[in-house]
Order: structure tokens, then sequence, then C-alpha cells
């Protein structure tokens, strides 16, 4: 009878080991599958806001590295690539505007420029030098004669926008600063003119 009781002790204490393992094993597996849906979510939600917006006009602007230092007729306005000069236009924000032929050049290395209307509201002009300062490749300067009050542009690449707050500025930005459309991928946008005209 002392054998029997050993036994049954034995097989409930085991049975009680698996219950436990079968629970630890449940939660590891539950929290694996709630981990990779948040994963899944989270690049749907970052692949989402790095694409363009719907309203980008793409551009034929012919080869990069063609140099000159004359001015350029170019085919749209601002420019969104083609012939430049040889110095590109430092990254940053700009009271006054830039030569075309060096903001060209600047993009060709894979910066994003927006241009602003010389009227826009200084608040709009605000949020604009936020979104530019401190940041690589990214250049900001009035623009006389825009489409629009604000023009984001990248090479070959353009976005006319009617406010500064419009999220799809930065959409631009994202999907385009140093993006697939980059010239010459790992240029540098320092180094070269602070210039104004």
């Amino acid at each position: 009878m002392g054998n029997k009781r050993s036994g049954q002790v034995r097989t409930t204490a085991s049975s009680g080991g698996s219950r436990k393992t079968y629970i630890i094993v449940g939660a590891v597996v539950l929290a694996f599958v709630a981990g990779f849906i948040a994963l899944v979510v989270i690049d749907s939600r970052q692949q989402a806001a790095s694409t363009p917006p719907g309203e980008v006009q793409t551009y034929d602007v012919g080869p990069a590295n063609e140099h000159t230092q004359g001015d350029v007729e170019y085919d749209q306005t601002p420019p969104t690539g083609g012939e430049h000069n040889p110095v590109w236009q430092n990254s940053g924000f700009y009271e006054d505007p830039v030569r075309d032929e060096n903001a060209v050049h600047t993009l060709e290395h894979g910066a994003v420029w927006i241009t602003y209307a010389p009227d826009l509201p200084q608040d709009q002009k605000d949020q604009i030098r936020e979104l530019v300062e401190g940041q690589t490749c990214m250049l900001a300067s009035p623009h006389e004669d825009l489409p629009t009050p604000v023009v984001a542009s990248a090479w070959g690449k353009q976005l006319t926008l009617e406010s500064a707050d419009s999220p799809d500025l930065q959409r631009f930005v994202r999907a385009y600063r140093q993006g697939p459309q980059t010239q010459e991928p790992g240029a540098s946008c320092t180094g070269g003119t602070a210039d104004t005209v």
C-alpha cells in the first residue's frame, strides 16, 4: 500500500510540472506572436511614412556630372537637375535666394531643396527652417516665380505645395533626401558655397 501511494504522488507532481511547462511554452509563443505582429505594424507604418506623396512630378533632367560656370536656362522653376556649377550650395536655411546652378549641384548629392515664395508668412518660413536646420543635405531658400508658395525638389523630382505645414512636405523629405534618385551617393552637402544672390 505504501508503494501505491508513493506512485500516485509522483504522478500528480509530474502532471503539475507538465502543466507549468505548457503554460510557460504557451506564454513564450504568445509573446513571440505579439512581438511579430507589433513589428509588422510598425514596419508598415514606417514604410507608409517614407512613401512619397502621389503628386510628385518626375522629370528627365539628363545625366549628372555636367558642369558649367555659366548661367543655365532650366525647364522647371525651380530646377530639378541638369547642368550645374562645379561648386555645390551648402546645406542650410537661407533668407536670400541662392544660384540655381549651385543648388542643382546639391540636388545631385542627394539634397532636398525647399524653395518658398519671398512673401511666405513668417510662421511658415519658421516651419521650413525647423525642418532644414541641423539636417544633412537639406537646403531651403526663397525663389521668385514659383508655381505655388512652397516647392520641394530633389534630383528629377518635384512637389508643389500650398503651405509649409502640409504633411506631404515631410513625406517628400523622408522619401528623397539622399534617396534612390541621388546621382552621387555619399557626396557631401557641405564644404561648397554659402553665397547668396
